[in-house]
């Protein structure tokens, strides 16, 4: 509580600061600027970016970023000789003890921290010019929009004791009017004839309201018709649709008139600037040329290398390094087809998605002077055959207390001359945990190719255009220290392709793992709570005097007793709880100490609406259904002596898990203000016996998940044992993060988290409060709640989470904000965003 007051004393102290200490007299800080739409106070936020002036940014109403600048001082020294005028026993003290040299090094400290305190954001001043503009431009808005004579009063209201002001946009947006007659007149027979033959729907028509937007928006259409057609000299400036305003005033209709030109000028051969008319005529490709080493540096240097496959001609400077076949496969406007842009556009997304080349530029030319035939000329300028890249990170979590990892890779690009990306990386980390020093090392290869490889032609089930590709990889890690010091191989061949531009598929024909446990023996090293409870249960079990051992022959010995008390059935009729929590740390024994073999087929549905990285209002939805040993449990007709399936005498893994992910984001305010929602589905069924192997189960907590939990730590359901790894069969999650500016490249966040871990496979020795019987589970949601900090560097974010525990379904009583404090609070580190 201590951390929570010194936070309030904190957020007193920027309250009672004074905002406006640096503004002169005579000049006011903008505080606030209000828009009242026809006598209502609204928000405006799609209105805000025609506000030519706003406030210091806010967080929770506190301009921090200023306050910050107002610890700075205007008037203080700029130079050392002017500190030293100004601090004469400070300076000569420090030159006496040292030298000169470092008394200038000591005055300058000082000024570079008032400069840096300068730094940030200085106060708003109100500027009355950029209030009329602004005036201005909400005027043009609203008249955009199809409102008659809008009128938008500005209303300035100054406080000259606290020297701020706040600023009115008071708009009565007038009357609407509606378009009413529209007609359509295309002078040119060429473009007549497609825009009839295709029949487009309008946007422009009657009784909708007049939109400036909506004539943009169908203009657009309108040119994309034309240049889909083949009509590859089409432009916006052939359009004109023109207003008659004569009704609006009276009756607040309009009627349009939608006029396309019959010809467009071109440049007259003469060279003397003159322009001709010509007419729109629909163009066919004639030839291509692709130019496959292009660079500025060789321009104009001789081709000493061509080739010609399927008209399409390839040439390069050097030896041609690309096998046409494959290559003419991301070309898709091929001679004596007619120009569409949409090829065009397609083309040149296939060729970038190669990832091979740096630049991608297409050009279009009249081929040999003729009209009505095109000459295009694709220009690929090679990223270098061979990159090497490094990555590095920081770790911090329950389970190891500090971490670095390092990963190394080279990718040789166009491996067998078919754009195929062949990539080599090793992977090493160290780290420190509560059972000392660690580490982990592996290595893995994979080899991307641009196309299906399949047999029986199944690489033309899915067409060129969606992006095919194979993916082909194998991997092996060895960790020490690390859990039971797992070694793992692991194979993958998966295909994938986009469907279109929001929607992509990834298909997993044969996602091959093995995972081996080398030092079994460590288990109750690990699973110290678990041995302690055997202890307790070993202390009042009948004929047993002495304490569980703890040297090397713990497991055996723990082992031998848990299969005691299993098949002790007077013990379990006196001691049923002790009895089923014998039963639950053998059966998670017997599954985090197996061997598996798991040979998982899955496929993935993704849609994404983002348009760019820059985008912060799209949609994002996700499912992945994986099946696990159903083609292999045909094949093998071993079971072990538990009646479980094995394939070389490694038990394997059968199992249906399905997961489901949906995001969505919104633009709320200003400032790069985003809400962020995500919320998570996942249920994992095992058959044939099988048992779920530990890292296929679903597990809550950590920094991309409920932060106010460490990872492993919660759940399943209500059990608060204090087990160090908590998995479970099903789980939920869902989040909701308010985003929002601070200062600079500092970034803040306001969060919720809730979800839990449950058990759904059925067994007889899990606690009734760890399953998922009914609706009424749903009471043991967690719910955990924060704060966050995050520092931009374009390239990735930093991010630091305070999670502070919420609601805690363990709890007997008061299981809201039981915990909500410091002291129990997580702390989370984390590169880039939580989700």
């Amino acid at each position: 509580m201590k951390k929570i007051s010194y936070c309030f004393l904190l957020l007193l102290f920027f309250v009672a600061c004074n905002p406006t200490k640096h503004v002169i007299e005579g000049q006011f800080m903008l505080e606030e600027n209000n828009i009242i739409i026809d006598s209502t106070k609204v928000q405006g936020a799609d209105l805000q970016k025609y506000i030519l002036q706003k406030p210091n940014g806010r967080v929770f109403g506190i301009p921090i970023g200023l306050h910050l600048h107002n610890i700075g001082n205007h008037n203080k020294p700029k130079t050392p000789s002017e500190w030293a005028l100004e601090n004469p026993n400070s300076y000569n003290f420090v030159k006496k003890i040292f030298s000169k040299k470092q008394s200038i090094a000591y005055a300058n400290s000082f000024i570079n921290l008032n400069n840096w305190w300068l730094n940030f954001p200085e106060p708003i001043i109100l500027n009355t010019k950029k209030v009329e503009n602004t005036k201005s431009q909400l005027e043009t808005v609203f008249k955009n929009q199809g409102y008659y004579e809008p009128e938008i009063i500005s209303e300035i209201k100054r406080d000259s004791l606290k020297k701020t002001a706040e600023v009115f946009y008071r708009i009565n947006r007038g009357k609407p009017y509606f378009l009413d007659t529209v007609s359509i007149k295309i002078n040119s027979p060429v473009l007549d004839s497609i825009y009839k033959a295709e029949k487009p729907k309008s946007l422009i028509k009657k009784g909708v309201q007049f939109n400036d937007q909506l004539f943009r928006t169908e203009a657009k259409n309108v040119v994309k018709l034309f240049r889909n057609s083949g009509v590859f000299h089409f432009t916006e400036s052939a359009m004109g649709f023109y207003i008659d305003t004569l009704r609006i005033k009276t009756e607040y209709k309009a009627n349009v008139d939608f006029i396309i030109s019959e010809n467009r000028l071109t440049e007259d051969q003469d060279n003397q600037g003159n322009y001709i008319e010509t007419p729109y005529q629909v163009h066919k490709i004639k030839k291509v040329n692709v130019y496959t080493d292009y660079s500025f540096e060789k321009k104009g240097e001789p081709f000493n290398d061509t080739i010609t496959y399927n008209n399409i001609t390839f040439l390069a400077h050097d030896k041609l390094r690309y096998n046409p076949k494959f290559l003419s496969q991301s070309i898709f406007l091929k001679p004596e087809m007619v120009y569409k842009d949409t090829l065009t556009n397609l083309t040149r997304i296939h060729l970038k998605s190669l990832k091979n080349f740096k630049t991608t530029s297409i050009n279009f030319s009249k081929h040999q002077g003729k009209n009505g035939e095109l000459a295009m000329d694709v220009f690929l300028a090679p990223i270098e055959k061979y990159t090497l890249g490094f990555e590095t990170e920081l770790t911090y979590s329950n389970i190891r207390d500090i971490g670095i990892s390092g990963k190394f890779s080279i990718t040789n690009r166009n491996t067998f001359r078919g754009a195929e990306l062949l990539k080599f990386s090793v992977l090493g980390t160290w780290f420190q945990s509560n059972i000392g020093p660690g580490y982990e090392l592996g290595a893995d290869a994979s080899l991307e190719i641009p196309r299906f490889v399949a047999p029986f032609g199944l690489s033309k089930v899915v067409p060129k255009r969606m992006s095919p590709r194979t993916v082909f990889s194998a991997g092996t890690s060895f960790q020490k220290n690390i859990g039971l010091d797992r070694q793992t191989l692991t194979f993958l061949t998966d295909y994938r392709w986009q469907f279109n531009t929001k929607k992509a598929i990834q298909l997993e024909i044969l996602n091959l793992q093995y995972i081996q446990n080398l030092n079994v023996n460590r288990y109750f090293d690990i699973y110290r709570t678990e041995f302690q409870t055997l202890q307790d249960i070993n202390s009042i079990y009948p004929g047993t005097s002495q304490p569980l051992p703890t040297d090397s022959n713990q497991v055996g010995a723990a082992l031998s007793f848990m299969n005691t008390v299993q098949n002790d059935a007077s013990f379990q009729n006196s001691n049923p709880l002790e009895y089923n929590q014998n039963n639950n740390i053998l059966n998670r024994f017997n599954i985090i100490t197996s061997d598996f073999i798991i040979p998982a087929i899955a496929y993935s549905f993704t849609y994404n609406n983002q348009l760019n990285i820059k985008d912060n209002d799209f949609s994002f939805f996700k499912i992945r259904v994986a099946n696990s040993g159903n083609f292999f449990g045909l094949l093998s007709n071993e079971e072990n002596s538990n009646g479980k399936k094995e394939v070389f005498g490694i038990p394997l893994a059968q199992y249906f898990k399905t997961d489901i992910e949906y995001k969505k984001f919104w633009n709320v305010g200003t400032n790069n203000s985003v809400f962020a929602f995500r919320t998570f589905l996942g249920a994992i069924i095992a058959y044939g016996n099988s048992d779920i192997p530990f890292v296929k189960s679903y597990f809550a907590g950590g920094s991309n998940d409920i932060r106010a939990w460490q990872t492993y730590e919660l759940g399943p359901g209500a059990r608060n044992d204090g087990l160090e790894f908590n998995t479970g069969s099903f789980k939920f999650l869902t989040s909701a993060e308010y985003r929002f500016d601070v200062v600079g490249r500092l970034k803040g966040a306001l969060f919720v988290d809730a979800g839990n871990i449950w058990d759904i496979s059925g067994s007889d020795i899990v606690a009734e409060n760890e399953k998922l019987n009914s609706f009424s589970s749903l009471k043991n949601i967690a719910v955990g709640s924060g704060i966050g900090a995050r520092v931009d560097f374009n390239f990735l974010i930093l991010r630091f989470d305070v999670g502070f525990k919420t609601y805690e379904p363990y709890l007997q009583n008061g299981k809201w904000f039981k915990n909500y404090n410091f002291a129990n609070a997580v702390f989370n580190v984390g590169i880039n965003y939580p989700f």
